[in-house]
């Protein structure tokens, strides 16, 4: 199933169906035993943040977000691309990569559009207020086949984009454009790319390996149910993502316009008006904008407060099912209400927040079966004991310092989400590592966060994730400038998770002790660890 899915032979969702029919063929479980493997609690999760999402895009509330946080900003080329990232990395934490970029790179490609006409002595200030492209800079039609099936939640994760090298007339264009033109373009398109995955690993819902990750814990290990939940995994990687962005918005600024010098009140007279102009035509926030605004922060509450930790949550109010609700029951609940809600009150005729039809057309039902086949073939492994044979086979590894395990586990997973997808490669390391935390006797959370986390980091290559696709579709990057600047941007994610993981990760998940849900193995134990 690894070599299936990283080398695509046949669809990804038919590769995963194959524990269904294999496993019961050779008497490793019964069939319905599997079945049960392909729905959990992390499809109800993604069902209701799905519904979030829909209502989010389809009321242009994230617009607004994106325009607002840009306009606090400034429009001084470093402030105004930190404003992007910083608006497009908020977006990921909600709703999936893919559709954050979908959101926010047409507002900037309409920006960027704008500051070239100034410094082509054109109409600096007209008014673009829908937004559109110029057709001589993107060839839209092929763009938007080419990121067709990446408009909504969880795509991204799930299958790798092929990218066509598209004969377009801005690699005739980008000649004429001065050198720090063009820079600009390439540093703005790769911190949208960039800042979409660094944003997505703040959340649990944000990006499909966190949503993985959570649930193979919960199936793997039942007695650590909760133990990583909404508040916790925020409170671990809020600040990596900080870090991260800040860190990523200087690289890319020194490398691409770091250097850049002279008059820029035309650039960014232009770039103010087309956003300015662009917030102007939204108007004042209409009923259904609050009405999302006000769910989507009435479910980020409930997720921080359900079960903190350091206090008791308002699951403490059902002590007789401790532990049945879960934020699969928040997100679900206040999904359910966008179908029910109606849009324009009870003044017209009758029309839901959202509807079917958009829902369907967002939901991501491709990657709720690989993701189901995945945590199908973790089960398998765990039933035939092939994971006890794994952990064996890596005692070895427990003569090294934790930490030096832990980087090398990093950049393995680094390594291959480049040429697979994301929730590819999680899927088939997380059988293999936590079998090697409870080899060498190490808190299985210690090694399992940390690769979550690099399994997102897929910035080198256009084929990486969709959120690289769908920028370099616009035709300001060369795959060139993505690996360079990928590399660095590699670099620093490994880094802040390291030292995430080392410092102010090890009180929040107990990380130097091994915890009592995972299961004692000494006679795999080579270090004899405590």
């Amino acid at each position: 199933m690894s070599v299936y899915w990283i080398t695509e032979l046949v669809p990804l969702p038919i590769t995963a169906m194959l524990p269904a029919v294999l496993f019961p063929m050779f008497g490793i479980m019964k069939s319905s035993a599997v079945a049960k493997a392909y729905f959990r609690d992390f499809h109800l999760l993604l069902v209701g943040v799905v519904c979030l999402a829909t209502s989010i895009e389809k009321w242009s509330l994230h617009r607004r977000i994106a325009l607002r946080l840009v306009m606090l900003v400034g429009v001084n080329p470093a402030w105004l691309m930190l404003g992007f990232m910083s608006g497009c990395a908020f977006l990921s934490m909600w709703v999936q990569n893919t559709s954050a970029v979908t959101m926010v790179m047409p507002i900037v490609e309409a920006v960027l559009q704008q500051i070239l006409k100034a410094k082509d002595g054109g109409s600096a200030g007209e008014d673009n207020p829908n937004l559109q492209l110029d057709e001589t800079d993107v060839n839209t039609g092929k763009k938007k086949e080419n990121v067709n099936e990446q408009q909504h939640p969880d795509v991204e994760e799930e299958t790798r984009v092929q990218i066509q090298t598209q004969s377009q007339p801005t690699a005739a264009q980008a000649s004429s454009r001065c050198s720090r033109d063009l820079m600009m373009c390439k540093a703005m398109c790769l911190g949208i790319a960039y800042s979409s995955n660094i944003g997505g690993i703040s959340t649990l819902p944000g990006t499909s390996p966190n949503l993985i990750f959570s649930e193979y814990l919960n199936q793997i290990y039942p007695d650590c149910s909760g133990c990583v939940n909404f508040g916790n995994w925020l409170l671990l990687c809020l600040p990596i993502s900080v870090i991260m962005l800040l860190l990523t918005w200087i690289w890319l600024y020194w490398l691409f316009i770091g250097s850049e010098r002279g008059e820029q009140s035309e650039r960014e007279k232009a770039a103010r008006k087309v956003i300015e102009d662009e917030y102007r035509a939204l108007g004042p926030m209409s009923p259904q904008e609050i009405f999302t605004l006000l769910v989507f922060l009435m479910m980020v509450l409930l997720w921080l407060s359900r079960d903190p930790g350091f206090i008791s949550g308002w699951s403490s109010l059902f002590p007789r099912h401790s532990g049945f609700i879960t934020d699969a029951t928040v997100a679900l609940l206040l999904g359910l209400v966008f179908f029910i809600a109606p849009a324009h009150g009870y003044n017209r005729e009758y029309e839901p927040m959202i509807s079917w039809e958009e829902f369907q057309a967002s939901m991501p039902w491709r990657v709720m079966l690989l993701v189901g086949g995945g945590f199908a073939l973790a089960e398998g492994t765990k039933e035939s004991g092939l994971s006890l044979w794994v952990a064996q086979l890596m005692t070895p590894l427990g003569d090294l310092p934790v930490l030096a395990t832990i980087t090398i586990a990093c950049i393995i997973v680094t390594t291959v989400t480049e040429v697979a997808s994301n929730a590819t490669t999680i899927t088939i390391f997380l059988p293999i590592l936590s079998p090697l935390a409870e080899a060498i006797h190490v808190n299985p959370l210690f090694v399992l966060i940390p690769a979550t986390l690099c399994t997102s980091f897929s910035f080198l290559l256009p084929v990486s994730n969709p959120p690289n696709a769908i920028v370099f579709a616009y035709g300001h990057l060369s795959t060139l400038d993505m690996v360079k600047a990928g590399l660095g941007v590699n670099v620093i994610g490994v880094l802040a998770v390291l030292l995430s993981v080392a410092t102010w990760g090890v009180p929040l998940f107990s990380l130097d002790t091994y915890p009592d849900w995972a299961p004692l193995l000494p006679e795999f134990n080579a270090t004899g660890r405590p």
